[in-house]
């Protein structure tokens, strides 16, 4: 491919995707800030960050009994970038992306593994780049402008503020291994510093957190964490999972099908554990209408076999009580999430059900990916842990802009700064 063409087919993609903001996937954003030179500043409390879906770099291993295309590498003696690598969304490249990132369901063991003949890691624990931009030409920015804020702060990139990288592609419940090395993370940046640290979470990556923090003993929480910090968290799950599950969702990406990208969508455990929680929803909302059958959160079985991914049904059933309940996570909380949008909360279909997009939206509030009903569900929180609460709420904020966004960003500076009061907040009682 010509260099001209590869600048064109990037600028496509790259422009395309900063239209289409998801729970799941990426989003795209250059950065605007810049990096100041400051004095490390070793007040204020280490920072450490654990990103949304698909919210850092994944890399991969080949060597595979056989390809899907021609064009396919079958092997490979070296690690390359699987997430995010823009071949992937050209016509062919695809199909060679989806077969080396997807996973395998064994509904007799319960446990996933990568495709045949591929390795797949995690680069970058610890480190920053990974979560800051997605791919290696640092055109999907992401968590960039909130550590170079940071690092304008006095926090210093690998040190003071770190990240915490995940295989997002697994849900907590098969991630012994990734909690062990959280754990040691936070405990050696606790010596470093000699004073507990912020978690910083986004999306689902807070999910994450909260579940983390449910295997740790109250003593371990009191000495390692300051408090958490989270950032668009859906509490309760998101409807739009269900949308992308039955029909996919191309992410905006004008060269890559709904039902292409669908075959990805459903090979991740992380979908089917964010189906809408009971704690969110009443049990005769309806989230999928079609012409022959309305389905509610009773109806999940039912939905999995007849859009043909029953694999999806035992998955859910694996991941269904991982946060369930929502105890508090003991530990002083920080709320914050986007309301005033318009959120998708049921998806109507034809007759073409589950092999077209939807036909129709019922609207609710939200941040324009999650709705407010499960973002707020830490609200339940206050007064039910010794530790403090708090909840704001920012008006018409989406859901991938708040990681971005400097008002949010120097609220999270208050925060670390130790300023942060509840004058500040926005509680609702």
């Amino acid at each position: 491919m010509g260099h001209a063409h590869c600048c064109t087919v990037l600028l496509i993609v790259f422009l395309a995707l900063q239209q289409a903001a998801g729970f799941w996937h990426f989003d795209v954003f250059p950065s605007s800030f810049k990096t100041q030179n400051k004095v490390p500043n070793n007040s204020t409390p280490p920072v450490l960050i654990v990103p949304g879906t698909a919210g850092n770099q994944l890399e991969a291993k080949i060597d595979k009994p056989s390809r899907v295309h021609w064009m396919c590498y079958k092997k490979t003696d070296y690690f390359f970038t699987l997430w995010i690598d823009l071949n992937m969304f050209m016509p062919i490249g695809i199909n060679c992306w989806i077969d080396n990132i997807r996973i395998v369901y064994n509904r007799t063991t319960r446990k996933s593994s990568n495709s045949a003949g591929v390795s797949v890691r995690v680069p970058g624990f610890g480190q920053t780049y990974t979560v800051e931009f997605l791919d290696n030409h640092k055109l999907s920015g992401y968590f960039n402008n909130m550590v170079t804020h940071l690092v304008n702060m006095g926090y210093v990139r690998n040190e003071a503020v770190r990240a915490a990288p995940y295989d997002f592609r697994v849900a907590p419940n098969e991630q012994e291994e990734y909690f062990a090395r959280l754990k040691k993370l936070i405990e050696d940046m606790y010596e470093q510093y000699q004073q507990p640290l912020y978690i910083l979470g986004h999306s689902m990556g807070s999910n994450y957190v909260l579940y983390f923090l449910y295997q740790q003993t109250q003593a371990w929480k009191d000495q390692y964490i300051k408090g958490f910090i989270s950032l668009g968290a859906p509490w309760g799950g998101a409807v739009k999972t269900l949308r992308v599950l039955a029909s996919g969702e191309n992410l905006g990406i004008p060269m890559v099908s709904n039902i292409k990208i669908r075959e990805q969508q459903r090979m991740t455990t992380t979908n089917p554990w964010m189906l809408p929680f009971e704690e969110a929803w009443p049990a005769d909302h309806v989230f999928i209408s079609t012409p022959s059958f309305n389905y509610t959160r009773q109806d999940y079985q039912r939905f999995f076999k007849d859009i043909d991914f029953e694999d999806g049904w035992f998955m859910w059933e694996d991941t269904r009580n991982l946060t369930a309940g929502l105890s508090p996570p003991g530990v002083e909380m920080y709320c914050f999430y986007g309301v005033g949008l318009p959120t998708p909360v049921t998806y109507i279909y034809d007759d073409q059900f589950p092999n077209a997009d939807p036909v129709d939206y019922v609207y609710a509030d939200g941040d324009d990916t999650v709705d407010s009903l499960s973002l707020g569900l830490c609200k339940r929180w206050r007064g039910k842990q010794v530790q403090p609460v708090h909840v704001k709420e920012f008006r018409s904020m989406p859901h991938m802009e708040i990681v971005l966004n400097r008002k949010v960003i120097n609220v999270v500076q208050s925060i670390l700064e130790g300023r942060y009061g509840e004058e500040d907040s926005t509680l609702m009682n």
